[in-house]
C-alpha cells in the first residue's frame, strides 16, 4: 500500500506538512488509526484465547517496526522499539 500511495504522488506537488505531520508520517498515521481500539481486558484475553488474528495494537506495531520508510518517515533510529534492526526484519517481498 505504501509503494502504490508513492507512485499516486509521482508527478503532483508535495502534499506539504499538515498540522505538523509530513505526507509520509500521515499514510502511517492512517494506517494505524484503522486498527485503533479501546478492548478491556476481558476482551483481549477472549480474542487471544479464540481468535486466530492478533490483537489489533501488534496489526500496527509488528508491520510497521519492519518497514525502514516508516523509519524514515518518523526519524527511528535503527534498534528503537518501531525501528527493527536490519538483520531481525521480516522481508516478504
Amino acid at each position: 500500500a505504501y509503494l502504490a500511495y508513492k507512485k499516486s504522488l509521482e508527478g503532483k506537488p508535495d502534499p506539504g506538512i499538515i498540522n505538523g505531520f509530513t505526507p509520509d508520517q500521515r499514510f502511517f498515521l492512517g494506517w494505524a488509526q484503522v486498527w485503533a481500539t479501546n478492548q478491556r481486558p476481558e476482551a483481549m484475553r477472549l480474542q487471544v484465547a479464540t481468535d486466530p488474528h492478533p490483537l489489533a495494537r501488534f496489526r500496527v506495531n509488528g508491520p510497521l517496526s519492519n518497514l525502514p520508510e516508516f523509519a524514515r518517515a518518523f526519524s527511528c533510529s535503527e534498534g528503537q522499539p518501531m525501528a527493527r534492526p536490519a538483520a531481525e526484519r521480516c522481508e516478504i517481498w
